[in-house]
């Protein structure tokens, strides 16, 4: 009977998995280097804003099923299961870097040194096949002194989880993928999953450490690669009049084979899973000698996408030299504080290059942003001050706030009114006709 679990990582996937554990009812570690990291999370304040999270948190805290710690033995000791959910970066030749996760497993192997009993090790970090079974099993090895397959499990197991969406999806999977190093281990963790989800337990395939450790790559490669098609279809729909990338795209989506999912075309894709793990995927292809031309054309469309959006702001108002321009929304997407290669980040570049004056409003991301940009640029404390005076509006990130504004939200307060949707959630056919007005993906520009 698995009672304890205890998770290396209190980022995204580790923090949410670990109160998430704690919320069914496993007495629950997260491990962090970070004393005041540490400190924080025990006082029920995430690090991160995730819908869900705090409400969770709090209550794992409050019935004392969760604690953070840094102390990595105490937590192993109290469980029967480790997940190693630590940040796997890319290199600046786009490869994976492992120096985390070795370091993890080294601490892990230390940990159940002197521990009596089997302990199950599970790989939850995104990392390239050959990882989980060289690596991380070689590494626990050397600093515990005990044998995988005898002296303790292993096992890699992918998360799925959607930022803004990861408390969800933890407690409703599509499916579990089980990667497993001997069949013991695979049973173990098995079992666990069945225990955490009770009668609504989704599929769980059961596959070797490698498949399990491919898996993840091709699917966000393969939703990455859903993305950049549609926004390829979406600038060809820019040049084709009477087209609509929209509506296009809900035509195919009812093709069974195809689906609606990941067919939105916008500024492109960022965050901490696909660019990162795209790259990753093809250096890892290139070390097999094969050359990932399709990957390589996902971040091609995907790195111009995010100018698009500078462009069609040109096509409105001209040069952007001197003139105001204001970014609704910095988050790479909705419901997170994430920055990381959000498509803003690219823009605000671009328009300082150009000499434009920039102002910005996120709901949640802007304190991150600042952190880059300091006084380069103007934080508004909501849309409308953001809007003030501005000569162009392109609107980045789909939050739902964003989704109410009217044309007169634009014109009564903009010095010249001009409207870029780079997210497809205004009416076209309304705002262009209150002001000047451009879409991802829409043929009739500019108005």
């Amino acid at each position: 009977m698995i009672k304890g679990v205890s998770v290396t990582g209190t980022g995204f996937v580790g923090l949410v998995s670990a109160v998430c554990f704690a919320e069914r009812g496993f007495k629950a570690y997260a491990v962090t280097h970070d004393e005041d990291k540490a400190k924080t999370i025990n006082q029920g304040e995430p690090p991160f804003y995730e819908p869900k999270l705090k409400r969770l948190l709090r209550s794992s805290l409050k019935s004392k099923l969760f604690r953070c710690t840094t102390d990595l033995k105490e937590a192993a000791s109290n469980s029967e299961i480790t997940f190693i959910a630590v940040g796997t970066p890319s290199r600046p030749d786009g490869d994976i870097d492992l120096s985390i996760i070795k370091r993890s497993s080294e601490e892990i192997g230390e940990a159940i040194a002197e521990k009596r009993g089997y302990h199950l090790v599970v790989v939850k970090s995104t990392v390239v096949p050959g990882t989980t079974g060289g690596l991380v099993k070689d590494s626990v090895e050397k600093h515990s002194g005990k044998k995988a397959g005898d002296g303790f499990g292993l096992c890699m197991s992918p998360e799925f989880l959607r930022e803004g969406k990861a408390v969800y999806d933890t407690f409703h999977t599509d499916r579990v993928v089980i990667g497993e190093y001997d069949r013991k281990s695979g049973d173990i963790l098995h079992k666990f999953y069945r225990r955490f989800y009770g009668k609504k337990t989704p599929p769980i395939l059961r596959m070797s450490l490698a498949s399990a450790e491919m898996v993840k790559y091709a699917s966000n490669a393969f939703l990455a690669a859903k993305i950049s098609f549609i926004n390829e279809i979406a600038r060809i729909c820019e040049a084709t009049a009477g087209v609509d990338v929209a509506e296009v795209a809900k035509g195919m989506g009812y093709d069974k084979r195809i689906g609606h999912l990941f067919l939105e075309a916008g500024l492109g894709f960022g965050g901490s899973c696909f660019p990162k793990d795209v790259r990753a995927l093809i250096a890892y292809a290139q070390r097999k000698r094969y050359p990932p031309l399709l990957l390589r054309s996902i971040l091609d469309v995907n790195e111009r996408q995010a100018f698009h959006g500078v462009e069609l702001a040109e096509q409105l108002v001209g040069s952007l030299k001197g003139k105001r321009v204001a970014l609704l929304g910095l988050a790479f997407k909705p419901e997170t504080s994430d920055i990381r290669e959000a498509a803003s980040l690219k823009i605000i570049d671009r328009l300082l290059g150009l000499g434009a004056e920039v102002a910005v409003y996120d709901p949640v991301a802007m304190p991150e942003v600042e952190k880059l940009y300091g006084k380069k640029i103007m934080y508004a404390g909501s849309p409308r001050d953001c809007l003030k005076k501005a000569d162009c509006c392109i609107l980045v990130t789909e939050w739902s706030e964003f989704k109410k504004l009217k044309p007169g939200d634009f014109t009564k307060v903009m010095r010249n009114p001009a409207v870029v949707d780079g997210r497809k959630v205004f009416n076209p056919n309304v705002f262009s006709k209150k002001l000047r007005f451009a879409a991802v993906g829409w043929g009739h520009q500019p108005s």
